[in-house]
């Protein structure tokens, strides 16, 4: 099994988190009819059906490159991030509504303790694997995984409102308590929902490295450059956990082919060593001639 076959194992692990949520909070809402748990309950079948969306994600994004897709699947995770994104949004405001009418029309609470006892139990469930799933997202950069742990994430803050909410309506008996906190953790899981589908938008528009990885290639090219060696034309893109860089090496025109093609050779071991999982592509040209300083556009001309 590769690495990134092995990551579909996190998405096991998250829909079990899911279901067993599920059970919980639904659970909790029928002893105490709480709109705050009821929403908190909808939000955790989001992340059931999130988590398939990951699993899928993760298992297609994991095959070779083929004929249709000569350089691999890694894209499908900025796919399956979006879509997690706007399931994240459709929750927030389906939690919004219901707490709204519910804030129209109050309604006393029921077994407030036990309910808040399940409640915390079943986010102590989603806190634990968020954090797995954050640290195996980080770790393999996986943007599915770092999703879904943002998403559980989610999850854990709702809990946590609804608790202080529900816990405040036992103490003061002001019932209207319980869909004003459901409404201010609606804006919150929204604004993560917003993060999420910015992030796969960005993915897709093909971004490029990240400032720190862009600033570790510059210092293998530096080291290049003290000898003589000069660039341009340098590109950069992300796909999911690959990384592909283009750019053009300028050597001495007396070069033979063989020199130019070692130099290359070690220099696109270096900055694979230092960014690992990168498709490094040179293009070597002679210095000091017309037409490679007339090619540096992304289209040649």
């Amino acid at each position: 099994m590769t690495e990134r076959a092995f990551l579909k194992n996190y998405a096991y692990l998250s829909i079990a988190a899911a279901v067993m949520t599920i059970g919980l909070k639904a659970t909790a809402y029928q002893i105490t009819g709480s709109v705050g748990l009821l929403s908190d309950a909808l939000e955790s079948v989001v992340n059931l059906v999130a988590a398939g969306m990951a699993l899928m994600s993760l298992i297609y994004a994991a095959r070779p490159p083929d004929d249709s897709h000569e350089y691999g699947h890694d894209k499908i995770e900025y796919f399956s991030g979006g879509v997690e994104g706007t399931l994240i949004a459709i929750a927030a405001v389906s939690i919004a509504s219901a707490a709204i009418a519910r804030l129209m029309s109050p309604q006393p609470l029921d077994q407030i303790g036990l309910g808040l006892f399940i409640t915390v139990i079943a986010s102590g469930i989603n806190f634990a694997v968020a954090r797995v799933l954050m640290k195996a997202g980080r770790q393999h950069r996986s943007l599915t995984l770092e999703a879904d742990a943002h998403h559980l994430m989610s999850d854990v803050w709702t809990s946590g409102g609804v608790v202080i909410g529900i816990g405040l309506v036992a103490l003061t008996g002001a019932t209207w308590l319980d869909p004003l906190i459901a409404i201010l953790m609606a804006l919150n899981i929204l604004r993560t929902g917003a993060h999420l589908m910015r992030q796969a938008f960005d993915g897709l528009m093909d971004s490029p490295m990240t400032v720190a990885e862009r600033a570790v290639v510059e210092s293998v090219l530096d080291s290049y450059r003290l000898r003589g060696i000069q660039f341009h034309a340098l590109r950069t893109r992300q796909a999911g956990a690959r990384r592909f860089l283009s750019v053009h090496v300028l050597v001495p025109g007396g070069w033979t082919v063989k020199r130019g093609h070692d130099l290359l050779e070690q220099l696109e071991h270096e900055v694979r060593a230092v960014v690992p999982n990168t498709n490094v592509l040179t293009h070597l040209e002679p210095i000091g001639d017309p037409a490679a300083l007339e090619d540096v556009g992304l289209d040649r001309g």
